[in-house]
């Protein structure tokens, strides 16, 4: 299951199709109104969706951060296909995290992901990127793409280019980002790893000023994800 913490994360994964089974709120007539003031798309799906009132102060006791809306909501964690990510190639580039350390970067990641009509994030390492303060970064836009752990796409991509950002690479170029790419990030440290990095296709990096010497991994994520899908909505040549 998956935890989801205030009213836009349980209004993204209705809307995505998640498949919703308790919500809590101290309010249940404020989050209608609020339903229909922010979502009306949802009227039926909400509506559908039973929710309980409780008080304020269990609400504190079921969240570590309890949300201005004050409701929270439990959704089934979709399953998750890596070897499907790596064939179907015509849903989009895929964005790879190697080992991230921050669930709030997860989680912001996952949300220019979805806005940018990625194909899926995979993520390697210790952390859970469902984890319910990921979630709370993305806010619930977990449901909108895949979103799963996968140790094997540092070794295989399938017949998708791997695309590594590392300061050292070569200038990007938004016309030549291949559409169902691996971008690789690296961690907020150390970067890509020198096994990830001798392995990928081509090594890029951002046009930076001088003397700044990094972006925030989710900054920079979201950075190569539009130049890619800007490059991809320009008209072309005939």
């Amino acid at each position: 299951m998956a935890v989801l913490e205030g009213f836009h994360a349980l209004k993204h994964a209705l809307r995505f199709g998640a498949a919703v089974e308790l919500v809590v709120a101290a309010d249940p007539a404020a989050i209608a109104q609020i339903a229909e003031d922010l979502a009306p798309d949802l009227h039926g799906r909400l509506g559908a969706v039973a929710v309980e009132q409780v008080p304020p102060e269990l609400l504190s006791r079921l969240a570590p951060r309890v949300p201005h809306t004050q409701v929270l909501s439990l959704a089934a964690r979709p399953p998750f296909d890596g070897d499907r990510l790596r064939r179907d190639r015509d849903t989009g580039a895929i964005v790879l995290l190697e080992d991230p350390r921050d669930l709030g970067n997860i989680g912001a990641v996952v949300r220019a992901a979805a806005g940018a009509g990625a194909g899926g994030v995979v993520t390697t390492g210790t952390h859970d990127p469902w984890d319910a303060s990921a979630i709370r970064g993305s806010t619930g836009l977990h449901y909108a793409l895949p979103v799963g752990r996968d140790e094997s796409f540092t070794t295989d991509t399938g017949e998708r280019p791997l695309l590594a950002l590392d300061p050292d690479g070569e200038l990007l170029d938004p016309a030549r980002l291949p559409p169902d790419g691996v971008l690789a990030f690296g961690t907020e440290r150390d970067g890509v790893s020198d096994a990830l990095l001798a392995r990928a296709d081509a090594r890029l990096r951002l046009p930076m000023r001088a003397g700044v010497s990094s972006l925030n991994l989710a900054t920079a994520v979201a950075a190569v994800l539009f130049a890619w899908r800007l490059a991809d909505l320009a008209p072309r040549d005939s």
